[in-house]
């Protein structure tokens, strides 16, 4: 069924706002690209009204911070079984883009240089040889039929990412307000991206989990080797996917740029900084954020239920400090923080660092 909004007006005797019709779907679209937050504070749009190869035109595309792309298509009027299947065949043609044709669908759409854009927006290169690995489908639409939401989660379940974001209007006496609300979990649909390799390449998930430790000014491995935690934040992109970790998970850390420098079990759920509690020194309970001092950890977002630092418990197996980190060509990467890779790279990647972290079964 689809998600349905209703809004009150605070006051002794409530009243509901009346739900509004949006004068076009233009106007969302204009919208979203003033405002990608609309649909995700950590997408960069890098196109609008693509020509595809089947003739068509894809409305909106956008790039996450792990080069993944993102197919963004506005219902407008076309039937929903129409919409669903029209964003399929603009997949097939996205999915064969490569690195210099998104700099070209780019610099139409602004003027200026991908590349450049790129590590601007996410503090991160923008790798040609990994962009475009994996893409997802995200359709905007005021409702959907039952059939056709039966069919976007029959593909979800078959690792094909695509999801619905419903958008409804309210009248106010100040104008029209919008509200949204995803059909699925959009962390299901950027966990299932990351790991959608090539079909001739997958294979079955091997049970390792792989995490993306970013040791910069929000967060020290030092801190997190010695108190046993790895952590994200700055966006639900970023922590969103701690929540994949339960209890016993084995979990494989690499800090982008440098290596693989951990392995352990995870011993709990993920928890936002102001509920995480660590042991001091000394053996006392006290919170995180009043114990780690080497960096930020998002302090100043911990309001944010979206930006704030999530941390999740581990017992370490093995560690390195960083200067011993194991960097070899073919290991697996990824800027997700957490996700369970189904790739022949993966296999080999937990395969080879087995031997240089020997300790990796010990007390499991």
């Amino acid at each position: 069924m689809p998600l349905k909004h209703a809004l009150w007006r605070i006051a002794s005797t409530p009243s509901a706002l009346s739900e509004g019709v949006l004068p076009s779907e233009a106007l969302l679209e204009n919208m979203i690209v003033a405002e990608p937050a609309i649909l995700s504070r950590e997408w960069m749009i890098v196109g609008r009204q693509e020509v595809t190869g089947s003739g068509g035109r894809i409305d909106l595309l956008a790039l996450a911070p792990d080069g993944s792309l993102i197919l963004i298509e506005l219902k407008r009027d076309k039937t929903p079984r129409d919409v669903v299947a029209q964003a399929l065949d603009y997949a097939c043609w996205a999915s064969t883009l490569k690195a210099q044709d998104l700099e070209r669908i780019y610099s139409r759409f602004t003027n200026q240089n991908l590349a450049t854009a790129f590590e601007a927006r996410f503090n991160t290169p923008f790798d040609e040889e990994t962009v475009n690995q994996s893409h997802q489908i995200v359709i905007v639409a005021s409702r959907l039929d039952s059939a056709s939401e039966r069919i976007v989660n029959y593909l979800n379940q078959r690792d094909i990412p695509i999801n619905v974001l419903f958008f409804q209007v309210f009248d106010t006496d100040h104008g029209q307000l919008l509200s949204r609300s995803w059909l699925l979990d959009p962390v299901e649909t950027q966990t299932a991206a990351a790991v959608n390799a090539k079909p001739a390449l997958k294979e079955p998930w091997n049970g390792e989990y792989y995490a993306c430790f970013g040791h910069d000014g929000s967060r020290n491995w030092d801190e997190a080797r010695k108190y046993g935690f790895i952590s994200a934040g700055g966006g639900g992109w970023y922590s969103g996917t701690l929540n994949l970790l339960k209890a016993g998970d084995l979990v494989w850390v690499r800090v982008p740029k440098v290596g693989y420098v951990g392995v352990g079990r995870v011993k709990g759920s993920a928890l936002p900084a102001d509920e995480f509690i660590l042991r001091d020194e000394q053996g006392t309970e006290r919170p995180a954020l009043e114990i780690l001092k080497e960096s930020s950890y998002h302090s100043h977002l911990l309001d944010d239920p979206d930006g704030r630092e999530v941390f999740v418990p581990i017992h370490w197996l093995e560690t390195r400090p960083l200067q011993e980190a194991v960097n070899e060509t073919g290991l697996f990467g990824n800027q997700n923080t957490v996700c369970a890779p189904k790739t022949p790279a993966w296999r080999h990647t937990t395969d080879r660092l087995k031997s240089f972290f020997p300790q990796w079964n010990a007390n499991s």
